[in-house]
């Protein structure tokens, strides 16, 4: 009886809760405006397209400040070389072109995070030409190879497969995904097993 009368209170401690008027419960095109990820199988990327060839504007006009004319002189990241560099261990170079496993999340890094003073202002086809042109500058793409939806996604990254499963008894792979190294965590073994 007692824990009867506990619980009801509780649920109702709750419904009775101050609102102080703030906020609103979110429409459906509020959470469309932020639902902005993007899976390595390509499910998010935005409409559009580009080549390398019109990315080199882009990329001198947007990028080049941080991380120079050629993506290797800085002073923020290199982006460009490094391939075979992570199997020397005392000087690997992490880039596009010798870490990243997959293009789609290069597209969705810029697309979130660049330019860094002004993130998220970039089109969708500004953002297609930009991974074009450091794509092409790794040597992974052709400068005039377009690059939409259904392109980006099959685009083979040189370390695509330089990633370990995790080792660890508690996790497993999920073979639900497209990803080729998820994890879900298992549940704890029963006792008595």
């Amino acid at each position: 009886m007692l824990l009867c009368s506990v619980s009801a209170s509780g649920a109702s401690l709750y419904a009775q809760s101050p609102t102080f008027g703030l906020g609103h419960t979110p429409k459906a095109e509020d959470l469309k405006a932020i639902d902005i990820e993007v899976t390595p199988d390509g499910k998010g990327l935005a409409p559009g397209r580009g080549t390398a060839e019109a990315g080199k504007t882009t990329y001198a006009n947007r990028c080049a400040t941080c991380h120079g004319p050629t993506g290797v002189e800085g002073p923020q990241d290199v982006l460009v070389g490094g391939q075979g560099s992570l199997k020397a261990p005392a000087q690997p170079l992490k880039t596009i072109g010798s870490y990243w496993p997959y293009a789609t999340t290069i597209w969705d890094y810029i697309r979130r995070a660049m330019p860094f003073d002004h993130p998220g202002t970039l089109t969708p086809d500004q953002i297609y030409e930009t991974t074009a042109y450091l794509l092409f500058l790794n040597g992974i793409v052709g400068e005039h190879d377009v690059l939409d939806q259904t392109t980006l996604p099959q685009v083979k990254m040189p370390n695509r497969d330089g990633f370990v499963i995790d080792p660890r008894p508690d996790i497993r792979p999920d073979t639900t995904t497209t990803t080729p190294n998820s994890r879900k965590p298992q549940s704890p073994p029963k006792k008595g097993s």
